[in-house]
């Protein structure tokens, strides 16, 4: 009775807990796409399109290109309008690149995802193998050095690199690495010297435990549901790092298409484009939250 009264108290939290992140997820969305939205409309420039400085076009023309976009001028009526559309699958239309959003995130969104998973992937190994070569090495000279290595990149904007990669010509996916492996390498080396710090750690490494054993049964089970809130972080992290890198580096992703669309004060591509930054930051949190609730009630 006793346990499958704890199951169905343990299913009816699971289920709280979801919903309330599927609450806020939709919540942040809706909020983070009028506040972008909103900050678009009142930037300077807002409504000024480039065509209505060429001389040959008649009055008639430049006044029809003015009025063109009337139905931005109001947020709220088009916002609301915007998200109507975009439950219909409607993502609108870019006024400065002339083509259907829903075309143009086709084409780019595959291209950031790849880079962003490969720099991800790319800079936590390169930070978890540092971070735990110097906590398990305990060499002042070796920790150092990668701790010098990690503040170098940790210091230099991702647009400075950008810059960087831009003269040497390399890939987006390495400067997206090169981004988040500091991050990772700094917290990760100092909660796994605070791991092997601890007195049972250093008891099974007085009894002549082997370093592996130490390792999977001692220490990244303590180690592992911070590294889970690491990993939500780092989305966020890559995916910053992905915009200045694209658009220096020429790559055809959603950084880029961002940055033509801020040049061209282009509302539908710019809220769309916050909305889904928006829903995969929010996302890789509540994922995290839910795998680190998930491992500390496992049971033992």
């Amino acid at each position: 009775m006793w346990v499958h009264g704890y199951k169905r108290l343990n299913r009816h939290m699971w289920l709280h807990r979801i919903i309330r992140h599927m609450l806020i997820v939709s919540a942040t969305v809706l909020f983070g796409g009028f506040f972008g939205a909103t900050l678009v409309r009142v930037a300077p420039g807002f409504g000024v399109d480039e065509q209505q400085l060429d001389t040959r076009l008649s009055n008639e023309s430049v006044q029809a290109i003015r009025h063109s976009r009337d139905s931005e001028r109001d947020i709220f009526g088009f916002y609301t309008q915007y998200l109507g559309g975009l439950f219909r699958g409607n993502l609108g239309f870019s006024h400065s690149l002339g083509r259907p959003v829903t075309q143009l995130l086709a084409e780019r969104v595959p291209v950031t995802f790849y880079s962003v998973i490969k720099g991800l992937v790319g800079g936590w190994l390169v930070g978890l193998v540092l971070a735990l070569s110097a906590a398990m090495l305990r060499s002042k000279t070796y920790d150092f050095a990668c701790t010098l290595a990690s503040g170098f990149f940790l210091c230099l904007p991702s647009a400075v690199l950008a810059i960087l990669f831009l003269l040497i010509q390399g890939p987006v996916p390495l400067g997206i690495g090169l981004t988040v492996f500091p991050k990772i390498f700094r917290y990760a080396r100092n909660l796994l010297v605070q791991a092997y710090a601890l007195p049972h750690v250093l008891t099974a490494q007085s009894k002549g435990l082997s370093g592996g054993r130490i390792l999977f049964w001692h220490v990244l089970p303590l180690a592992t549901p911070q590294l889970v809130a690491l990993a939500g972080a780092s989305v966020t992290v890559a995916l910053g790092a992905a915009i200045p890198i694209e658009v220096v580096c020429d790559s055809p992703g959603i950084g880029q298409l961002a940055w033509l669309a801020a040049l061209g004060r282009d509302l539908p591509v710019l809220v769309v484009l916050t909305i889904l930054v928006t829903v995969i930051t929010v996302l890789a949190n509540a994922t995290a939250d839910l795998a680190i609730s998930a491992l500390r009630h496992r049971p033992s």
